[in-house]
């Protein structure tokens, strides 16, 4: 993250586009999760486990977002459906789903994507009152 000239603390821009990068990673990951809520083999004979991102910030919070890392989802199970001639069927009929919950990924995607425009809203604020600034000092 770039410094404000002469601070050592960040600048609005900075912490905005920290969010900005957070929430297109965010928005990213939930896009293939959503192409991938159907994929039940990613070749290792498993379905697609859903992804995450976990984010974090410095301890006083005013220094951005940090991505920490993109999380594969081990906690919630993958479901088992009845799709008898599925290729990927076991010998009763069932096959193993993906873990990913269509309606969930769209909740979070709305989330994201109200959190990266709310960033892009704080850069253009500020932009806005920079040139009022210098209309004033004029």
């Amino acid at each position: 993250m770039s410094m404000s000239i002469g601070s050592t603390t960040p600048s609005p821009i900075d912490i905005a586009v920290s969010g900005m990068r957070a929430h297109a990673l965010r928005m990213h990951v939930i896009t293939n999760n959503i192409a991938n809520a159907q994929t039940t083999d990613v070749g290792n004979g498993q379905p697609y486990r859903r992804k995450d991102v976990a984010l974090s910030t410095d301890d006083d919070g005013l220094n951005g977002v940090n991505i920490d890392e993109v999380t594969q989802d081990m906690d919630t199970q993958f479901q088992r459906v009845l799709m008898v001639g599925h290729p990927d069927a076991d010998e009763q009929g069932y096959v193993t789903m993906p873990n990913v919950s269509l309606p969930s990924e769209m909740m979070n995607m709305v989330t994201a994507t109200r959190a990266y425009q709310a960033s892009t809203a704080v850069i253009k604020r500020y932009q806005e009152i920079a040139e009022q600034t210098l209309e004033l000092l004029r």
